[in-house]
Parts: structure tokens; C-alpha cells; sequence
């Protein structure tokens, strides 16, 4: 990696420790963890407490695949649909957001937008 890479790398990271400090996920009231790469993003509800994951959503999965890039805006918020409609099927309406040390802004911003349109509270 370059410097530059380097350096945003490890400052997303930071953020993420700093981030993840004051948050935590349990069973009744989830974490909404999301990770943005450069093409795709995914987005799963983790309980803290047992250390598993309850649900989870990707642009990597075939039906989110088909409707184009996973690296855009409405990719992001078909991810933050398709979660919130899994954890709506197994009795989750509160999640604590998790932005994994990504600004709040586009795609992380549109998946968090997404699920609350679904019925996620936040």
C-alpha cells in the first residue's frame, strides 16, 4: 500500500475502535454493523452478548447482484432494505447503527436511510 493508503486505512480503523467503544449489540436490540469495500457492501445484525450474527445482507448475493453494481448509492439501500426486512422477520424493530468508522455519508448514509424506511429504529 501506498502512504496515503496507508494512512486513510489506519485512521478508518481508529475510528471503527473509537466508534465501536460506546456501542453494543444484544439480542432484543442488535448492532447494524455495515462495511463498504469499493465495489460492494454488506450490512449484518451481530449480538454482542452470544458473539453471533443474527442477520445479515450483501450486494454480493445473487438476487441484490442482479439488479446492477454493488458499488452504488441504490445498491446500498437495497442492502439496508433486504436487512431490515430479515430482521423484521424474526422479531427485530431496534437496532443500535454500527458505521464500522465510514463517515456518515453516501452509500453508509443510504443504507442506514433504507432501513429506517423499512421499520428499523435506530
Amino acid at each position: 500500500m501506498t502512504s496515503a493508503a496507508e494512512k486513510r486505512h489506519s485512521g478508518r480503523l481508529r475510528r471503527q475502535r473509537r466508534v465501536r467503544k460506546k456501542i453494543h449489540g444484544t439480542a432484543d436490540r442488535p448492532r447494524l454493523a455495515v462495511f463498504r469495500s469499493n465495489k460492494h457492501l454488506s450490512a449484518q445484525l451481530i449480538d454482542d452478548d452470544a458473539g453471533r450474527t443474527i442477520a445479515a445482507a450483501s450486494s454480493l448475493e445473487a438476487d441484490l447482484r442482479k439488479a446492477g453494481s454493488g458499488s452504488t448509492v441504490e445498491a446500498a439501500a437495497r442492502v439496508g432494505q433486504a436487512v431490515a426486512q430479515r430482521a423484521k422477520l424474526i422479531g427485530i424493530n431496534k437496532v443500535v447503527y454500527d458505521r464500522g468508522g465510514f463517515l456518515y455519508h453516501g452509500r453508509i448514509a443510504a443504507a442506514a436511510q433504507a432501513a429506517r424506511e423499512e421499520g428499523l429504529e435506530f
